[in-house]
């Protein structure tokens, strides 16, 4: 659902990842697109996607403003007297930054913020409804307590909770993790027996989403879970990603993750439990439904990036060596 009229929007963050497909949905939809960034990245990166066509235009359309939003006087310089009605919180993590932005536009009709479904409380129950508790304990403590801002300043704001997120650009190790493994020959470690159950949801999809609640007024106040249509295990996700490469299926090495011990390193990139939402409130409300399959969407991820760049981050097995050297000796839980 498009929104009625053009709109003038801030956008915090946009030159990556989600923000560089979200930026791009939003102009080519025809509304003014100003992103807020430190200034350090470039403002109209090329994604996978664009023609010569299409970035020239999108180069020409985006607006930017240099600050720092943590700098609360350069953000209160950088707003002073600027005039928006949607705010796009791309890359807000705290209440307070959330906060500042709403003092110096106190005219905004709507404010959408990136959540995360990360700060569920976790439960026996599942999947994951928005109307399910948050965890004030949880890494992502943040954005619960920005969402609660949200609705306490009385604002008109959507909260849109990604679970993973994957895709062409992503900096994120999620796909890429297993995609330097396959492309290594390596075995994948995995722990437990590798039937945890979790979702992914490509960035294209997330950013569609995230366009659909601009203008809608089944959105205002609401928060609403994004990812893929349907669950996955650990094991189908490794096989998945090989398929995408184009590679023989990989070794699986399942191993007890307490058996082990690595400090902060992390021998597996998603969180070993099960993990998933239901997204039937978005497809109801926003007139949303994913475009991408996991299998469509990893070989969207592998083609457009990882096969072209080998990866965002240098790939690194000191970890997997570490487990690898007991996995044999460790029996999996049962």
């Amino acid at each position: 659902m498009a929104s009625a009229a053009p709109s003038n929007i801030l956008m915090l963050g946009g030159t990556r990842f989600i923000g560089q497909y979200l930026a791009r949905q939003l102009v080519e939809e025809g509304h003014q697109v100003t992103l807020l960034t430190r200034g350090k990245a470039p403002i109209a990166a090329r994604i996978p996607d664009d023609t010569d066509e299409s970035h020239a235009a999108y180069s020409d359309a985006v607006q930017h403003i240099a600050a720092d939003r943590k700098d609360a006087d350069a953000v209160k310089n950088a707003l002073k007297g600027r005039e928006f009605n949607v705010v796009y919180d791309i890359n807000g993590r705290e209440a307070e930054e959330a906060d500042l932005i709403l003092e110096a536009l106190p005219s905004l009709e709507q404010y959408i913020y990136c959540s995360s479904a990360g700060l569920y409380k976790a439960s026996h129950e599942l999947p994951h409804f928005e109307t399910d508790a948050g965890d004030p304990k949880s890494r992502h403590k943040g954005k619960l307590n920005t969402e609660e801002l949200l609705e306490k300043r009385g604002v008109n704001w959507t909260s849109i909770r990604p679970v993973y997120i994957y895709g062409p650009l992503n900096y994120n190790p999620v796909e890429e993790w297993f995609f330097h493994r396959i492309a290594a020959g390596r075995p994948i470690l995995v722990p437990g027996k590798g039937n945890q159950v979790t979702q992914l949801g490509h960035v294209k999809d997330l950013a569609t989403a995230f366009r659909k609640v601009l203008g809608n007024p089944k959105a205002a106040r609401q928060a609403y879970n994004i990812s893929g249509e349907r669950f996955v295990t650990f094991d189908g996700l490794v096989r998945l990603c090989a398929e995408a490469a184009g590679a023989p299926e990989p070794e699986l090495v399942h191993f007890d993750p307490k058996a082990h011990d690595l400090g902060k390193a992390k021998a597996f990139p998603l969180r070993d439990q099960h993990f998933f939402t239901s997204i039937a409130k978005a497809q109801a409300d926003l007139d949303w439904t994913p475009e991408f399959d996991l299998a469509a969407g990893l070989r969207d991820s592998y083609e457009k990036d990882f096969s072209k760049t080998g990866g965002r981050k240098k790939a690194d097995f000191s970890v997997d060596d570490l487990v690898l050297k007991g996995a044999g000796k460790q029996a999996v839980p049962a």
